[in-house]
């Protein structure tokens, strides 16, 4: 990976609506990666930009970026990826990802400092995610949001790998997921991804829990 430096010197200015920061990766632990993440965020954030900033978050970087830019906590969210509370299938299908407990302690800890925050369950990796959406729901500002993996492979893994292919496959077949769905309404900040919607209104023909809220642009 290289770092662009005339990306470093750009200036965004004001932007509408709200920007989605980083896009293609995340924000890396390690210079001088990590470096160039805050300086274009600082950059995004002087231009007076509101910004989401995705994440699966690591403790320390977090706390980096609230001491860095705590001036600007009115513009940001933090959206942070927590696809399950197993460390199992968090290891197995996010390699070199933060556990589960790393995700939930920046999670807690951007609360407890007043940020926004929000977290998305994308894809989830538990057959019954309610428990995780339990434990989270407490630390979140704004909303939740749940979605599938898009593409499941059928082949080119091997045998011990096979258990994880055939146990993620159950979680979306869609008399599973409209029984999620349906549990999930009771839930004010759940927020149901077009993964999810589409298939189970091509398969009834009836939308499931839909709660619309503004869409993040990719800036940078």
């Amino acid at each position: 990976m290289k770092i662009s430096n005339e990306m470093l010197k750009r200036k965004f200015g004001r932007r509408s609506g709200r920007a989605m920061f980083p896009s293609t990766h995340d924000i890396f632990d390690f210079s001088p990666f990590k470096e160039a993440c805050l300086t274009i965020l600082g950059n995004l954030l002087e231009d007076n930009n509101s910004v989401l900033i995705t994440t699966k978050p690591r403790l320390a970087v977090v706390q980096e970026i609230i001491e860095h830019f705590e001036c600007h906590k009115e513009q940001m969210q933090f959206r942070f990826t927590i696809t399950s509370n197993d460390d199992e299938l968090l290891k197995f299908w996010e390699p070199n990802a933060p556990s589960y407990r790393e995700r939930f302690e920046s999670l807690r800890y951007a609360f407890w400092q007043g940020f926004k925050t929000s977290v998305s369950i994308e894809p989830f990796l538990d057959y019954d995610p309610k428990k995780l959406i339990q434990a989270i729901e407490p630390y979140v500002s704004e909303s939740i949001w749940v979605g599938k993996m898009n593409y499941i492979a059928r082949n080119g893994f091997s045998m011990l790998e096979e258990r994880y292919y055939n146990d993620v496959r159950k979680n979306y077949e869609t008399s599973h997921m409209r029984e999620i769905c349906n549990e999930l309404s009771k839930t004010p900040k759940m927020r149901i991804k077009d993964s999810i919607r589409n298939q189970l209104v091509k398969s009834t023909g009836t939308n499931p829990l839909i709660i619309s809220v503004p869409r993040a642009r990719n800036i940078v």
